[in-house]
């Protein structure tokens, strides 16, 4: 075995293990992303079961607030969206973890019944 054919096998060694290590780390940087998607998630389905337990009909207007969630701050936001039937209205939860962030972390979309509407 030659010089040339040690230094050919070298480096394609190399190659294949920094490969490797990108992929290791786009998969862990992945992970985190899914662990905050999974919180948001979360924190959204609690905001829409509070609501629920509240019997609270949804306000037509953005209403928000914050909570801690797994030792971080969470920003959260709901509004009511009408529907063709007055009795009906679609609830919207947002979850953000920068409260000014651009676009949310966790969405959910539930319909709300009004109680006691003729029904």
């Amino acid at each position: 075995m030659t010089l040339l054919e040690v230094l050919v096998a070298v480096s394609v060694f190399a190659l294949a293990g920094l490969a490797l290590l990108k992929a290791t780390t786009q998969q862990a940087a992945g992970i985190g992303r899914l662990e905050e998607k999974t919180f948001a998630a979360w924190i959204a389905e609690n905001q829409q079961v509070r609501l629920r337990l509240e019997q609270t009909w949804p306000e037509t207007r953005w209403v928000g607030g914050e909570t801690l969630f797994a030792g971080e701050r969470w920003y959260w936001r709901w509004q009511g969206v009408t529907t063709g039937d007055s009795r009906l209205r679609a609830l919207d939860v947002e979850v953000r973890r920068q409260k000014t962030a651009p676009s949310a972390d966790g969405y959910l979309r539930t319909y709300v019944v009004r109680q006691g509407a003729g029904n």
